[in-house]
Protein backbone atom coordinates (compact mmCIF):
# COMPACT_ATOMS: atom_id res chain seq x y z
CA UNK A 1 0.00 0.00 0.00
CA UNK A 2 1.20 3.16 -1.11
CA UNK A 3 2.20 5.50 1.56
CA UNK A 4 1.25 9.66 1.72
CA UNK A 5 3.98 11.36 2.40
CA UNK A 6 2.17 14.42 3.15
CA UNK A 7 -0.42 12.65 5.59
CA UNK A 8 2.37 11.13 7.16
CA UNK A 9 4.36 14.76 7.32
CA UNK A 10 0.60 16.64 8.63
CA UNK A 11 -0.11 13.95 11.51
CA UNK A 12 4.20 14.11 12.63
CA UNK A 13 3.47 18.12 12.65
CA UNK A 14 0.05 18.05 14.99
CA UNK A 15 2.05 15.54 17.58
CA UNK A 16 4.98 17.67 17.69
CA UNK A 17 2.58 21.01 18.30
CA UNK A 18 0.15 19.18 21.00
CA UNK A 19 3.45 18.18 22.82
CA UNK A 20 4.60 21.70 23.08
CA UNK A 21 1.49 22.95 23.58
CA UNK A 22 1.29 20.23 27.05
CA UNK A 23 5.00 21.61 27.82
CA UNK A 24 3.58 25.31 27.72
CA UNK A 25 1.25 24.78 29.68
CA UNK A 26 2.74 22.88 32.34
CA UNK A 27 5.65 25.34 32.75
CA UNK A 28 3.10 28.27 32.75
CA UNK A 29 1.22 26.24 35.51
CA UNK A 30 4.51 25.48 37.68
CA UNK A 31 6.52 28.75 37.40
CA UNK A 32 6.57 31.33 34.48
CA UNK A 33 9.84 32.88 35.66
CA UNK A 34 12.00 29.83 35.62
CA UNK A 35 13.98 28.89 32.58
CA UNK A 36 13.01 25.39 30.89
CA UNK A 37 14.67 22.36 32.89
CA UNK A 38 17.33 20.82 31.26
CA UNK A 39 16.98 17.25 30.34
CA UNK A 40 19.36 15.05 31.57
CA UNK A 41 20.06 11.26 30.43
CA UNK A 42 19.13 7.96 31.66
CA UNK A 43 21.05 6.97 34.30
CA UNK A 44 21.43 3.13 35.10
CA UNK A 45 22.37 2.85 39.03
CA UNK A 46 23.73 -0.10 39.48
CA UNK A 47 23.69 -2.33 42.82
CA UNK A 48 23.97 -0.59 45.92
CA UNK A 49 25.59 -2.21 48.72
CA UNK A 50 23.44 -1.33 51.86
CA UNK A 51 24.27 -2.02 55.37
CA UNK A 52 20.24 -2.71 55.32
CA UNK A 53 17.85 -4.38 53.05
CA UNK A 54 14.79 -2.68 51.48
CA UNK A 55 16.48 0.28 50.85
CA UNK A 56 16.29 -0.02 46.99
CA UNK A 57 15.16 -3.19 44.89
CA UNK A 58 18.41 -4.07 43.21
CA UNK A 59 16.83 -5.60 40.14
CA UNK A 60 15.11 -2.71 38.62
CA UNK A 61 16.54 0.46 37.29
CA UNK A 62 16.81 3.20 40.27
CA UNK A 63 17.46 6.64 40.40
CA UNK A 64 18.75 6.86 43.90
CA UNK A 65 18.08 5.41 47.11
CA UNK A 66 14.43 5.34 47.45
CA UNK A 67 12.31 2.97 49.80
CA UNK A 68 9.15 0.75 48.89
CA UNK A 69 6.11 2.50 50.22
CA UNK A 70 4.65 1.04 53.33
CA UNK A 71 1.88 -0.02 55.11
CA UNK A 72 0.30 2.47 57.44
CA UNK A 73 1.35 0.67 60.63
CA UNK A 74 -1.05 -1.12 62.94
CA UNK A 75 -2.02 1.09 66.25
CA UNK A 76 -1.71 -0.09 69.58
CA UNK A 77 -4.43 1.43 71.32
CA UNK A 78 -7.59 -0.23 71.95
CA UNK A 79 -10.35 2.30 70.92
CA UNK A 80 -13.37 0.19 72.63
CA UNK A 81 -11.22 0.55 75.89
CA UNK A 82 -11.24 4.31 75.77
CA UNK A 83 -15.18 4.61 74.73
CA UNK A 84 -16.20 4.71 78.36
CA UNK A 85 -18.97 6.97 79.56
CA UNK A 86 -18.63 9.64 82.10
CA UNK A 87 -20.37 12.41 83.54
CA UNK A 88 -19.24 15.90 82.74
CA UNK A 89 -18.32 18.09 85.42
CA UNK A 90 -16.79 21.21 83.51
CA UNK A 91 -15.42 22.82 80.59
CA UNK A 92 -11.22 22.97 79.69
CA UNK A 93 -10.57 25.77 77.11
CA UNK A 94 -7.14 25.87 75.28
CA UNK A 95 -5.85 27.69 72.02
CA UNK A 96 -3.38 26.22 69.69
CA UNK A 97 -0.11 27.78 68.72
CA UNK A 98 0.00 29.50 64.89
CA UNK A 99 2.90 26.83 64.23
CA UNK A 100 1.51 23.28 63.27
CA UNK A 101 4.20 21.53 64.66
CA UNK A 102 2.52 22.37 68.44
CA UNK A 103 -0.88 21.35 67.49
CA UNK A 104 -1.17 17.69 67.51
CA UNK A 105 0.52 17.54 71.02
CA UNK A 106 -1.54 20.42 72.56
CA UNK A 107 -4.72 18.77 71.73
CA UNK A 108 -3.60 15.30 72.86
CA UNK A 109 -2.48 17.18 76.71
CA UNK A 110 -5.96 18.53 76.46
CA UNK A 111 -7.71 15.38 75.67
CA UNK A 112 -5.21 13.43 78.53
CA UNK A 113 -6.14 16.17 80.83
CA UNK A 114 -10.11 16.51 79.74
CA UNK A 115 -10.22 12.68 80.53
CA UNK A 116 -8.48 12.43 83.76
CA UNK A 117 -10.87 15.15 85.04
CA UNK A 118 -14.09 14.15 83.09
CA UNK A 119 -14.38 17.62 81.55
CA UNK A 120 -15.80 18.57 78.47
CA UNK A 121 -12.87 20.16 75.71
CA UNK A 122 -14.15 23.38 74.72
CA UNK A 123 -13.28 23.46 70.48
CA UNK A 124 -9.84 25.37 70.61
CA UNK A 125 -9.34 28.48 68.62
CA UNK A 126 -5.82 28.98 66.96
CA UNK A 127 -3.50 32.10 67.72
CA UNK A 128 -1.92 33.98 65.18
CA UNK A 129 1.35 35.08 64.55
CA UNK A 130 0.68 38.72 65.46
CA UNK A 131 -0.47 39.62 69.51
CA UNK A 132 -4.56 39.07 69.78
CA UNK A 133 -4.91 37.73 66.11
CA UNK A 134 -7.28 34.32 66.59
CA UNK A 135 -8.57 32.20 63.69
CA UNK A 136 -11.09 29.51 64.09
CA UNK A 137 -10.37 25.92 64.28
CA UNK A 138 -12.62 25.29 61.38
CA UNK A 139 -10.49 27.49 58.81
CA UNK A 140 -7.50 24.93 59.35
CA UNK A 141 -8.55 21.59 60.41
CA UNK A 142 -12.24 19.76 59.48
CA UNK A 143 -14.34 20.06 62.94
CA UNK A 144 -16.73 17.04 62.31
CA UNK A 145 -13.76 14.99 61.65
CA UNK A 146 -11.90 16.01 65.04
CA UNK A 147 -15.02 15.87 67.22
CA UNK A 148 -15.69 12.19 65.85
CA UNK A 149 -12.51 10.61 65.66
CA UNK A 150 -12.42 11.79 69.67
CA UNK A 151 -16.30 10.29 70.50
CA UNK A 152 -16.90 8.52 73.09
CA UNK A 153 -13.02 9.29 74.84
CA UNK A 154 -13.92 12.97 75.27
CA UNK A 155 -17.20 15.13 75.10
CA UNK A 156 -15.95 18.45 72.72
CA UNK A 157 -18.18 21.05 72.63
CA UNK A 158 -17.76 23.17 69.31
CA UNK A 159 -20.29 25.80 71.29
CA UNK A 160 -19.37 26.07 74.95
CA UNK A 161 -21.92 28.38 77.36
CA UNK A 162 -21.39 32.10 76.56
CA UNK A 163 -22.02 32.56 80.14
CA UNK A 164 -18.34 31.20 80.66
CA UNK A 165 -15.66 33.89 80.25
CA UNK A 166 -12.31 32.49 79.52
CA UNK A 167 -10.39 35.75 80.40
CA UNK A 168 -11.41 35.32 83.87
CA UNK A 169 -10.70 31.52 84.23
CA UNK A 170 -7.21 30.41 86.05
CA UNK A 171 -5.01 29.75 83.80
CA UNK A 172 -2.78 25.82 84.20
CA UNK A 173 0.80 25.75 83.30
CA UNK A 174 1.14 21.64 81.87
CA UNK A 175 4.34 19.74 80.39
CA UNK A 176 4.37 18.58 77.11
CA UNK A 177 2.91 14.60 77.56
CA UNK A 178 1.50 15.46 80.33
CA UNK A 179 0.82 12.25 83.13
CA UNK A 180 -2.02 10.69 84.66
CA UNK A 181 -0.07 11.34 88.57
CA UNK A 182 0.99 15.54 87.20
CA UNK A 183 -2.78 15.64 86.68
CA UNK A 184 -3.86 14.10 89.91
CA UNK A 185 -1.40 16.63 91.90
CA UNK A 186 -1.55 19.58 90.11
CA UNK A 187 -4.40 20.13 87.91
CA UNK A 188 -7.67 18.29 89.65
CA UNK A 189 -7.89 19.90 93.18
CA UNK A 190 -7.88 23.61 90.78
CA UNK A 191 -10.84 22.22 88.82
CA UNK A 192 -12.57 20.86 91.29
CA UNK A 193 -12.66 24.26 92.72
CA UNK A 194 -12.85 25.97 90.15
CA UNK A 195 -14.65 23.90 87.81
CA UNK A 196 -13.54 25.54 84.60
CA UNK A 197 -9.81 26.63 83.54
CA UNK A 198 -7.93 27.26 80.81
CA UNK A 199 -4.95 24.90 79.80
CA UNK A 200 -1.49 26.19 78.06
CA UNK A 201 0.88 23.46 77.05
CA UNK A 202 4.50 24.20 77.57
CA UNK A 203 7.31 22.32 75.95
CA UNK A 204 10.61 21.73 77.40
CA UNK A 205 13.40 21.33 74.57
CA UNK A 206 12.65 18.25 73.34
CA UNK A 207 9.81 16.42 72.77
CA UNK A 208 10.65 13.21 74.18
CA UNK A 209 10.83 14.99 77.56
CA UNK A 210 8.23 13.24 80.20
CA UNK A 211 7.96 10.29 78.17
CA UNK A 212 8.52 8.07 80.69
CA UNK A 213 5.84 8.98 82.95
CA UNK A 214 3.12 8.60 80.57
CA UNK A 215 0.82 5.76 81.94
CA UNK A 216 -0.61 2.89 79.40
CA UNK A 217 -3.93 4.84 79.46
CA UNK A 218 -2.96 8.30 78.95
CA UNK A 219 -0.41 7.17 76.02
CA UNK A 220 -3.25 5.72 74.75
CA UNK A 221 -6.00 8.92 74.44
CA UNK A 222 -2.41 10.98 73.38
CA UNK A 223 -1.87 8.28 70.64
CA UNK A 224 -5.54 8.67 69.53
CA UNK A 225 -5.44 12.66 69.60
CA UNK A 226 -2.75 12.67 67.63
CA UNK A 227 -2.77 10.67 64.85
CA UNK A 228 -6.58 10.23 64.23
CA UNK A 229 -8.19 13.87 65.07
CA UNK A 230 -6.58 16.40 62.98
CA UNK A 231 -7.17 16.39 59.25
CA UNK A 232 -7.09 19.72 57.08
CA UNK A 233 -10.52 21.24 56.14
CA UNK A 234 -11.39 20.18 52.59
CA UNK A 235 -9.70 23.57 50.49
CA UNK A 236 -6.52 23.55 52.17
CA UNK A 237 -6.60 19.35 51.74
CA UNK A 238 -7.89 19.97 48.52
CA UNK A 239 -5.13 22.58 47.53
CA UNK A 240 -1.94 19.98 48.80
CA UNK A 241 -3.48 17.01 47.36
CA UNK A 242 -3.04 19.09 44.23
CA UNK A 243 0.44 20.29 44.93
CA UNK A 244 1.36 17.01 45.50
CA UNK A 245 -0.33 15.97 42.65
CA UNK A 246 1.84 18.54 40.08
CA UNK A 247 5.28 17.19 42.37
CA UNK A 248 4.72 13.84 41.51
CA UNK A 249 3.28 14.74 37.65
CA UNK A 250 6.62 16.30 37.37
CA UNK A 251 8.82 13.14 38.51
CA UNK A 252 7.64 10.41 36.02
CA UNK A 253 11.77 9.11 36.00
CA UNK A 254 11.44 8.29 39.32
CA UNK A 255 7.95 6.61 39.11
CA UNK A 256 6.44 10.19 40.89
CA UNK A 257 8.46 10.25 43.86
CA UNK A 258 9.68 13.30 45.30
CA UNK A 259 11.83 14.34 48.11
CA UNK A 260 10.74 16.82 50.68
CA UNK A 261 13.18 19.15 52.10
CA UNK A 262 12.74 21.52 55.06
CA UNK A 263 15.31 24.39 54.17
CA UNK A 264 14.79 27.92 54.80
CA UNK A 265 17.23 30.95 54.41
CA UNK A 266 15.89 33.00 57.31
CA UNK A 267 16.63 29.69 59.77
CA UNK A 268 20.31 29.33 58.20
CA UNK A 269 20.56 33.20 59.17
CA UNK A 270 19.45 32.37 62.51
CA UNK A 271 21.91 32.68 65.86
CA UNK A 272 21.84 29.76 66.79
CA UNK A 273 22.88 28.04 63.15
CA UNK A 274 25.84 30.29 62.69
CA UNK A 275 27.45 29.11 66.07
CA UNK A 276 26.62 25.62 65.00
CA UNK A 277 28.33 26.05 62.21
CA UNK A 278 31.36 27.48 63.52
CA UNK A 279 32.41 24.06 64.82
CA UNK A 280 32.59 21.65 62.01
CA UNK A 281 32.96 18.80 64.63
CA UNK A 282 28.95 20.20 66.06
CA UNK A 283 27.53 21.02 62.66
CA UNK A 284 23.79 20.22 62.77
CA UNK A 285 22.69 23.10 60.09
CA UNK A 286 23.14 22.27 56.11
CA UNK A 287 22.89 25.28 53.53
CA UNK A 288 21.48 24.72 50.24
CA UNK A 289 24.64 23.72 48.76
CA UNK A 290 26.13 21.30 51.43
CA UNK A 291 21.89 19.99 51.59
CA UNK A 292 22.28 19.22 47.52
CA UNK A 293 26.28 17.74 47.92
CA UNK A 294 24.74 15.23 50.60
CA UNK A 295 21.61 14.20 48.69
CA UNK A 296 23.90 13.25 45.29
CA UNK A 297 26.56 11.78 47.32
CA UNK A 298 24.07 9.55 49.14
CA UNK A 299 22.87 8.66 45.12
CA UNK A 300 19.84 10.41 44.46
CA UNK A 301 20.12 11.48 40.84
CA UNK A 302 20.01 15.05 39.40
CA UNK A 303 16.57 14.86 37.78
CA UNK A 304 14.78 14.23 41.19
CA UNK A 305 12.46 16.15 42.10
CA UNK A 306 12.60 18.52 45.26
CA UNK A 307 10.19 20.43 47.33
CA UNK A 308 11.39 23.10 49.51
CA UNK A 309 9.35 24.57 52.43
CA UNK A 310 11.09 27.88 51.42
CA UNK A 311 7.89 29.70 50.51
CA UNK A 312 9.49 31.75 47.85
CA UNK A 313 12.61 31.56 45.35
CA UNK A 314 15.85 32.84 47.00
CA UNK A 315 19.12 33.65 45.86
CA UNK A 316 20.70 31.62 48.22
CA UNK A 317 19.25 28.31 46.96
CA UNK A 318 20.81 28.50 43.43
CA UNK A 319 23.66 26.01 44.65
CA UNK A 320 20.53 23.67 44.99
CA UNK A 321 19.19 23.73 41.56
CA UNK A 322 22.27 23.73 39.99
CA UNK A 323 22.80 19.90 41.34
CA UNK A 324 18.98 19.12 41.41
CA UNK A 325 17.67 21.68 38.44
CA UNK A 326 13.39 19.98 39.51
CA UNK A 327 13.83 22.00 42.67
CA UNK A 328 10.82 23.44 43.24
CA UNK A 329 9.12 25.95 46.29
CA UNK A 330 5.49 26.05 47.06
CA UNK A 331 5.04 29.54 45.08
CA UNK A 332 5.95 28.05 42.11
CA UNK A 333 3.51 24.91 42.24
CA UNK A 334 0.68 26.53 44.16
CA UNK A 335 -2.40 27.26 41.71
CA UNK A 336 -2.07 31.11 41.12
CA UNK A 337 -5.77 31.30 42.33
CA UNK A 338 -4.72 30.38 45.69
CA UNK A 339 -1.72 32.21 46.62
CA UNK A 340 -4.12 35.53 47.58
CA UNK A 341 -5.29 33.14 50.38
CA UNK A 342 -2.68 31.09 51.27
CA UNK A 343 0.51 32.76 50.65
CA UNK A 344 -0.20 35.99 51.11
CA UNK A 345 -1.99 36.44 54.20
CA UNK A 346 0.03 37.71 56.55
CA UNK A 347 0.50 36.49 60.09
CA UNK A 348 -2.69 33.44 59.83
CA UNK A 349 0.01 30.43 58.85
CA UNK A 350 -0.70 28.41 56.63
CA UNK A 351 2.61 28.52 54.85
CA UNK A 352 3.99 26.28 57.66
CA UNK A 353 1.19 24.47 57.88
CA UNK A 354 1.03 23.38 53.98
CA UNK A 355 4.69 22.63 54.62
CA UNK A 356 3.93 19.96 57.40
CA UNK A 357 1.30 18.53 55.29
CA UNK A 358 3.80 18.29 52.08
CA UNK A 359 6.62 17.13 54.41
CA UNK A 360 4.76 14.12 55.73
CA UNK A 361 3.51 12.99 52.33
CA UNK A 362 6.78 12.89 50.44
CA UNK A 363 8.59 9.87 49.34
CA UNK A 364 11.84 11.13 51.24
CA UNK A 365 12.12 13.91 54.02
CA UNK A 366 15.27 15.72 54.37
CA UNK A 367 15.58 18.47 57.49
CA UNK A 368 18.50 20.96 56.99
CA UNK A 369 18.77 21.63 60.85
CA UNK A 370 16.55 20.37 63.95
CA UNK A 371 13.80 21.70 65.14
CA UNK A 372 10.20 21.05 66.37
CA UNK A 373 9.23 21.11 63.24
CA UNK A 374 11.33 17.91 62.21
CA UNK A 375 10.22 16.19 64.78
CA UNK A 376 6.55 16.64 64.32
CA UNK A 377 6.78 15.63 60.80
CA UNK A 378 8.84 12.28 61.59
CA UNK A 379 5.77 11.32 63.61
CA UNK A 380 3.38 12.19 61.21
CA UNK A 381 5.50 9.97 58.76
CA UNK A 382 6.26 7.29 61.12
CA UNK A 383 1.86 6.93 61.87
CA UNK A 384 1.48 6.88 57.80
CA UNK A 385 4.67 4.16 57.48
CA UNK A 386 6.74 6.49 55.38
CA UNK A 387 9.70 6.39 57.50
CA UNK A 388 12.69 7.46 54.81
CA UNK A 389 14.05 10.03 56.94
CA UNK A 390 17.49 11.29 56.19
CA UNK A 391 19.62 13.30 57.99
CA UNK A 392 22.76 15.53 56.39
CA UNK A 393 25.99 15.65 56.94
CA UNK A 394 28.99 17.42 55.79
CA UNK A 395 31.26 14.37 55.17
CA UNK A 396 30.97 10.29 55.18
CA UNK A 397 30.11 7.07 53.32
CA UNK A 398 27.75 7.13 50.26
CA UNK A 399 25.40 4.69 52.30
CA UNK A 400 22.21 6.16 52.10
CA UNK A 401 20.95 4.05 55.44
CA UNK A 402 24.00 5.54 57.45
CA UNK A 403 22.00 8.68 57.47
CA UNK A 404 18.69 7.58 58.37
CA UNK A 405 17.47 9.58 61.33
CA UNK A 406 17.77 8.01 64.62
CA UNK A 407 14.29 9.21 65.46
CA UNK A 408 13.28 5.96 62.82
CA UNK A 409 16.78 3.93 62.94
CA UNK A 410 16.85 3.48 66.83
CA UNK A 411 12.89 4.43 67.20
CA UNK A 412 13.70 7.14 69.52
CA UNK A 413 10.93 9.20 68.22
CA UNK A 414 7.70 8.67 71.14
CA UNK A 415 5.19 7.60 67.80
CA UNK A 416 6.56 4.32 68.21
CA UNK A 417 4.72 3.96 70.96
CA UNK A 418 1.67 4.28 69.85
CA UNK A 419 2.18 1.50 66.79
CA UNK A 420 2.89 -2.07 66.89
Amino acid sequence: MAVDVRQVMAAFLTFSMFIMLGNMIKRDHIDPLLDPLPVSPIVQYGALKLTKPGMVKLTEINYGPWKESNSPPRHCWDEKSLRRGYKSNGYIFFSLSHSPEFHASQIANAVVVARHLGATLALPDIRGINPGEIRQFADFYDVEKFTTSLSGAVDIDKNPPLGISTENLPVVRVPNRVSKDFVASNIEPIFRSKRNLKLVTYFNASMITNGNNMDKLSNAYRCQAMFESLKLQGELQELVDTMVGTLRSLSQKMRGRFIALDLQAEMLAKKSCQLENDDAANKRCYNAAETGEFLKRIGFDKDTTVYITQTGWHSSLDSLRDIFPNTFTKDAIMPIVEKARFLDANGVGYERLIDHYMCAQGDVFVAAYPSRFYESVVGDRIGRGNTQVFVPAASGSGLATNYVSPYVAKKRHPAYSCFC
